[in-house]
């Protein structure tokens, strides 16, 4: 074999090992593109985290709110002038709801943390739908069909949906009617 063969037969590797690996990519964008309606899994995605986000920020609120009204009853029970332990039980009191008060901070936090995540996430999203782009959606889909749906869950999972993001679940009416 002539040095002009080996190296013939080594671009023919090359570039069937680069194939190969386009081809694997093809397929991992047709997973993660794989849903059914027009959201793709990291719109998904982002829009559970903000959700949590959302509800975190609402039952740190009313953890708050509630932490505040225990203090305006403290302050009632001070001013009514009762002597022995009660000033006392008041201060500790003070102290407690202010820890709790401290302890929520953790909320913003965590809603900075998930923003980050959810900037990441639409980066790499962008990323992946211009690839989508290059290659052709029509191309992509029709690996979709041909791969299937890789989120199929079956037995219990298939059971277990979790919180659904607002405007996505069914009312707690249409539950009754179900059972009417």
């Amino acid at each position: 074999m002539t040095a002009l063969q080996r190296e013939n037969d080594k671009l023919r590797s090359e570039i069937f090992n680069l194939f190969k690996y386009i081809q694997s990519l093809r397929t991992e964008i047709v997973q993660i593109n794989s849903r059914t309606d027009e959201r793709t899994h990291f719109q998904t995605m982002s829009e559970h985290l903000d959700e949590i986000v959302t509800s975190t920020e609402q039952a740190t609120d009313s953890i708050l709110e509630k932490l505040e009204e225990i203090d305006n009853f403290v302050e009632e029970i001070r001013g009514s002038g009762a002597d022995g332990p009660v000033p006392g039980l008041c201060d500790q009191i003070n102290d407690k709801t202010m820890a709790a008060i401290e302890s929520c901070t953790f909320q913003d936090i965590t809603g900075q943390r998930v923003g980050r995540i959810v900037k990441s996430m639409q980066f790499v999203e962008e990323r992946v739908s211009a690839m989508v782009d290059l290659w052709g959606r029509d191309n992509i889909e029709a690996l979709r069909e041909e791969f299937g749906d890789p989120d199929t869950r079956s037995g219990d999972e298939a059971l277990l949906n979790g919180p659904q993001l607002a405007g996505e679940s069914i009312s707690q009416d249409e539950i009754d009617q179900l059972f009417a």
